[in-house]
């Protein structure tokens, strides 16, 4: 898939059916902290998509693989502004660099969130500074990757009493699951 190819198909109508909670099971109703995360596709040879590893010392999703994103503020005006500011805030991402192609359906988490991804486009050079207190590291997998569903898995765990199911990519080294591999499973519905 290329750019112009990556534009159409987010420029359709999108899918009925996505995933709303972290398991896919997640009653829609519940009252939720509004936050929006940028979902950056960085525009290679290979389409990309640029995440963070968080930082081990932050009290919540500490080591995770994490789009940058947050808590959206009472002055924001929009999820999209949401989104810009804190990648900005996150890795020193320029928010005139970024082209936002779409919206993905809200994603409501079981620690409270309802967050709003955010599909932007980066051109490279990129001069991204990740701020050290909340981002170490930041990297890139393939899209293609992403959209092969030969490379999720479903995997359940023990959470506040209950076994919960979540997505999972693994890629090299790195773990992608939770909200994060939800969000990629949207987009994908998204894209297909």
């Amino acid at each position: 898939m290329d750019v112009d190819e990556l534009r159409a198909r987010l420029k359709r109508v999108p899918p009925t059916f996505a995933v709303f909670g972290d398991d896919g099971t997640e009653g829609r109703d519940a009252a939720s902290t509004a936050a929006a995360v940028l979902i950056p596709v960085v525009a290679r040879a290979q389409l990309t998509v640029l995440f963070t590893q968080r930082t081990t010392h932050l009290r919540s999703h500490s080591g995770q693989v994490a789009f940058p994103g947050g808590r959206a503020e009472p002055g924001d005006a929009s999820a999209e502004f949401t989104a810009l500011r804190e990648a900005e805030e996150e890795i020193g991402l320029r928010r005139e660099g970024v082209e936002v192609l779409a919206r993905l359906p809200d994603y409501r988490t079981r620690t409270g969130y309802v967050v709003t991804p955010v599909i932007g486009l980066l051109t490279p050079p990129l001069a991204l500074q990740p701020d050290p207190r909340e981002v170490a590291e930041i990297f890139e997998v393939p899209l293609g990757f992403l959209l092969d569903e030969r490379n999720r898995q479903r995997r359940t765990r023990e959470f506040q009493g209950q076994t919960v199911g979540y997505y999972v990519f693994e890629h090299q080294s790195r773990v992608i699951w939770g909200a994060t591999a939800g969000m990629l499973v949207n987009l994908n519905r998204m894209l297909a």
